[in-house]
């Protein structure tokens, strides 16, 4: 009898109408005979009302009833009836859950239909098993179903574990090139292989670009040399056939038969990292061991991982961009501020320039070297608030007018702490005029108490102040500019940044 003539019956329940009809119509295509509902409730009713429903794909978040209830209700009715879950978010608890409630297995969304349909098909089989065993199976072989449907558990709590891990692992993820050691450190942390690489793909040239690899820390004597630092030229080929053909992913577990395939490799899997539908890079994985190959969950898993890194990629892409833009805005406020005062023109490329070089002489490391230049371009964005009249006056401040020019650092402060992104330049910015014996401002700090980075930023600034024409004088000769910041140790300035600045003060001087 074919299904035609007695179609095998599905129940699909889903609150997303889209999911239901694509799913409808894909099964019925197939020849079953297929029935749907947007919520528990309205699925018990299919329930009660169709005889013989073989099996039910449900969604875990619905309204009126969720799906981890109706499973529920269903063992109650008829515990037989196999109910399969699909969800977009995977956790322990919902897996432990929705096990205990007699659910037999579940789907990772965005669903692929034919992994739906291996799914239901597989399903169908054990069933006819378990009712069989149901009958005609004595008490040692139920407790033996029992002992495998815990090892199942176990499988499927570990696999929930390593998705959940994955996921974590990206949604830290900062940058496209973390994004990318992340791929290949996944793919040999859970897929155990030898070598993981990952290349972005150039549409327009059709090459290949590395832009990450990793393999074992105690695995570097499996790989071969020719691939210590690329996949080998031949197989570089298959793979971008491959991807003009749009025949990836692919698995070949044992390559003996296969004759592109290098000698060196037993094993290899290759699945494309795709944004938009379009294939923005490949991630490769082998096994070079004799004793060991891949499977199909190995490559479910490489493939979870680049569909999770796509999404994350694009999160960073559109964070960069961002972060980008904003960059220019405000060094836009800062070239305005310039413009408006030709004697300060470039001052704070070069204050950020030489606070660089005077924390790299202090022995600052790389995340304090970006912070005081990103807090050097943009230390005095607070004059944009000042006056002309004050800022540009070519005579003695009156102290009502200096005191206005004092507002800066903390005017400048609130400008970049309202952006939420940067607390330590912030810091810098507020305090780049206080003094070491606390007669600075805004705050009066002293010693310690202000930020380092701001007692870096206190004596560059100053140098190149003193070095440079101002609206109320021409530039100090070098020699006066170097004894009154050497005079001012220990008052205005910190001796130890003083040192480090006579340090390199020729290399300097080289650079102004």
């Amino acid at each position: 009898m074919t299904m035609t003539d007695n179609p095998i019956k599905l129940l699909v329940v889903d609150d997303e109408e889209a999911i239901r009809e694509v799913t409808e119509e894909y099964f019925m295509r197939k020849g079953y005979e297929v029935y749907t509902a947007e919520n528990g409730a309205d699925a018990l009713d299919v329930i009660n009302e169709v005889p013989q429903i073989a099996c039910i794909f449900t969604d875990i978040n619905m309204p009126v009833m969720d799906g981890l209830e109706l499973a529920e209700r269903i063992r109650q009715i008829e515990n037989t009836l196999p109910v399969v879950v699909m969800t977009g978010y995977p956790s322990l608890e919902n897996t432990i859950q929705t096990l205990k409630n007699g659910v037999v297995d579940y789907l990772i969304k965005p669903v692929n239909l034919e992994q739906m349909e291996l799914t239901l098909r597989r399903i169908l089989r054990e069933r006819e098993l378990f009712v069989e065993n149901l009958i005609l199976k004595e008490e040692v072989a139920r407790q033996t179903r029992l002992k495998e449907l815990n090892v199942q558990l176990e499988e499927r709590v570990e696999e929930v574990n390593t998705l959940n891990r994955v996921m974590e692992d990206f949604s830290s993820a900062d940058s496209s090139h973390g994004i990318f050691n992340k791929v290949v450190e996944l793919g040999v942390e859970e897929l155990h292989a030898d070598k993981v690489f990952f290349h972005i793909f150039s549409e327009k040239s059709l090459t290949l670009i590395q832009v990450a690899s990793a393999c074992p820390e105690n695995g570097v004597l499996h790989v071969p040399e020719h691939f210590a630092s690329d996949i080998p030229d031949p197989i570089q080929m298959y793979i971008k056939e491959s991807v003009a053909k749009g025949s990836l992913p692919w698995l070949i577990p044992d390559t003996a038969e296969n004759s592109r395939m290098d000698a060196a490799v037993q094993s290899v899997m290759v699945v494309p990292l795709k944004i938009r539908e379009n294939v923005f890079g490949v991630a490769s994985a082998f096994i070079f061991d004799k004793d060991r190959i891949f499977n199909e969950k190995d490559i479910y898993y490489l493939s979870f991982i680049t569909q999770k890194a796509a999404g994350a990629i694009e999160n960073v892409a559109l964070y960069e961009n961002i972060y980008d833009n904003l960059f220019a805005t405000l060094f836009a406020f800062v070239t305005a501020l310039e413009v408006r005062d030709f004697y300060t023109r470039r001052h704070s490329t070069r204050v950020a320039k030489y606070a660089r070089m005077i924390a790299m002489e202090m022995g600052c490391g790389e995340e304090e070297l970006d912070v005081i230049n990103v807090a050097g371009m943009l230390h005095d964005i607070g004059k944009i608030g000042i006056r002309d009249d004050i800022l540009l006056k070519p005579g003695r401040l009156t102290d009502e007018e200096f005191e206005k020019i004092k507002a800066h650092p903390a005017i400048g402060a609130d400008i970049i702490s309202n952006l939420g992104l940067w607390d330590r330049e912030v810091d810098i910015i507020r305090h780049h005029h206080e003094r070491f014996d606390g007669k600075g401002y805004p705050d009066g700090l002293a010693g310690e108490a202000i930020p380092k980075l701001a007692r870096i930023m206190s004596v560059a600034d100053c140098f190149d102040a003193m070095a440079s024409d101002r609206p109320y004088r021409k530039e100090m000769e070098m020699s006066r500019v170097l004894k009154t910041i050497r005079e001012n140790s220990g008052t205005q300035f910190d001796p130890q940044v003083v040192d480090a600045f006579f340090n390199i003060v020729d290399q300097i001087q080289e650079t102004g």
